[in-house]
């Protein structure tokens, strides 16, 4: 097997930065493997900035960014059909009632895995809420219905931001299971971010080191 198997995503001499710090990223590279990669770092050291990168939500000021081959720069669309991120604090959907949200995801994601999503909106105690616009939802339910969706369009890499804040226990519990079985998956790479590693099997670990 060589090495462009086990590279799901690959990133190359990014470079990246804000008024404030204008070096957040320089040439930073990266190679993520199948299975679940811890993305930690204190606060403001661009945890979420580098996940909107590497979803091709962020314009970077330099570098290079694939997924299994497709570059980001010539086949943006088909780039973007195989990376999920959706910024958790995000109002750009409260209009939309969960199954909405849900059905606008279906003809970007063709692995969409409408069985696993029943199942999740049970076991996750959505069933409740789905006739309310997500702007009608508490923070923790509406991270549940995202959540939701990054586990059942089966996109070949899954980007978390702090995946278990604002859940209850047993959604924690759920989530976990999720996580648990997606590090042992052969070709799909998960990336979540947070404080603390989640207590599973890592594929692989990035810590970002605070701006001086």
């Amino acid at each position: 097997m060589g090495e462009q198997s086990l590279v799901v995503l690959r990133a190359e001499g990014l470079g990246f930065g804000y008024a404030k710090q204008p070096a957040l990223f320089a040439g930073f590279s990266l190679s993520l493997p199948p299975g679940v990669t811890w993305l930690g770092g204190d606060e403001s050291t661009g945890k979420t900035t580098l996940l909107r990168l590497l979803a091709g939500e962020l314009p970077a000021l330099s570098g290079s960014l694939q997924i299994n081959g497709v570059s980001l720069a010539d086949q943006v669309q088909a780039y973007r059909s195989q990376v999920f991120w959706v910024d958790p604090r995000t109002q750009a959907f409260d209009a939309l009632i969960p199954q909405a949200y849900w059905d606008s995801l279906r003809k970007q994601y063709p692995a969409f895995d409408h069985a696993l999503l029943a199942k999740l909106t049970d076991a996750l105690g959505l069933a409740a809420h789905l006739p309310k616009s997500l702007y009608m939802l508490s923070t923790g339910t509406k991270r549940k219905v995202f959540l939701a969706a990054a586990f059942a369009v089966g996109a070949a890499v899954t980007l978390l931001d702090e995946p278990f804040a604002a859940l209850d226990k047993p959604s924690i519990n759920v989530v976990l299971d999720l996580l648990r079985e997606a590090a042992a998956h052969p070709s799909r790479a998960w990336m979540v971010a947070d404080y603390v590693a989640p207590s599973i099997a890592l594929a692989a670990t990035v810590e970002l080191e605070s701006f001086a």
